[in-house]
């Protein structure tokens, strides 16, 4: 049996069920230089070896490495980790706009599959000026993604305008809508509507960044999410080590709460496995 994949890839489904990926996690050390005009820094270390026994007693066969955004465009350590794993991880990394196509082929080579734009408490982009056209066209020739934190608001219209532009598109922890208005939000709800484009990929992860009572929400996102989008582009991630709500989170308790939100077996399979055609698993 087969399932198929944006692109047309098609994949045994024995295949894509042995496959159980964390889509989003970050690895860093305190010492490393910060990038300025950070929102915070962390005062402790979240090792690779910490992360990858993470997985291991989770269940988990493959990570994906987010860069943290207090580490801003210097994705030394990223690549550094990349490496000592071996090919069980993926990296997506923070670039400057005007980075050159040979140093993006270079993170290409080393595992590196998608950017990230972290937008919260920043400007928002225009990508039809100055270098983002240029980007966008190399980001495309890689087969790369571009992940994006921002509230619902002002993420719907981004994501639009780079799914017409022909680029996937992965939204952070469910979007991120106010959490006042939750599934009622009308970036959320503009949100779903581009889960037709076959290009919108939208993470179960983080439920708490969307309000005290993100649970909650996430219960009532969650089949939203699976109608509109798929469940072939809907992954999972950690978020660990759950920077700024270290207090309250656990990587276990992460895991069971997806066991929780997806209560049949093969949906949640097919959701563990689903980044593998962005990631090239």
């Amino acid at each position: 049996m087969v399932s198929m994949f944006p692109g047309g890839t098609a994949v045994d489904i024995m295949t894509l069920t042995a496959l159980r990926i964390d889509a989003h996690a970050h690895v860093f050390d305190r010492n490393l230089r910060l990038a300025a005009g950070r929102r915070y820094a962390p005062d402790y270390d979240a090792p690779l070896d910490t992360y990858l026994r993470q997985l291991d007693e989770n269940g988990l066969t493959h990570g994906v490495l987010v860069q943290p955004s207090f580490l801003g465009t210097d994705n030394s350590y990223l690549l550094d980790c990349l490496e000592t794993a071996g090919g069980q991880l993926r990296g997506i990394a923070v670039i400057d706009p005007d980075i050159p196509f040979e140093q993006l082929v270079a993170y290409d080579k080393a595992g590196v599959a998608g950017i990230r734009l972290n937008l919260v408490g920043q400007a928002l982009p225009d990508f039809s000026t100055g270098e983002w056209p240029d980007l966008l066209a190399k980001l495309k020739a890689l087969g790369w993604q571009i992940e994006i934190q921002r509230n619902a608001t002002d993420l719907a219209p981004l994501a639009r305008e780079l799914v017409e532009n022909g680029v996937n598109v992965v939204v952070d922890h469910f979007g991120l809508p106010d959490p006042r208005l939750g599934i009622a939000d009308p970036g959320f709800r503009s949100l779903l509507q581009l889960g037709s484009s076959g290009r919108l990929y939208v993470k179960l992860s983080a439920p708490y960044r969307n309000g005290s009572d993100g649970k909650a929400f996430a219960r009532l996102a969650y089949p939203l999410l699976r109608d509109a989008v798929g469940l072939d582009r809907l992954m999972w991630g950690s978020d660990w080590p759950h920077t700024q709500h270290e207090s309250s989170q656990t990587y276990a308790g992460n895991r069971a709460f997806l066991r929780e939100l997806v209560a049949d077996d093969i949906e949640e399979s097919r959701i563990l496995a689903a980044s593998q055609a962005l990631f090239r698993y």
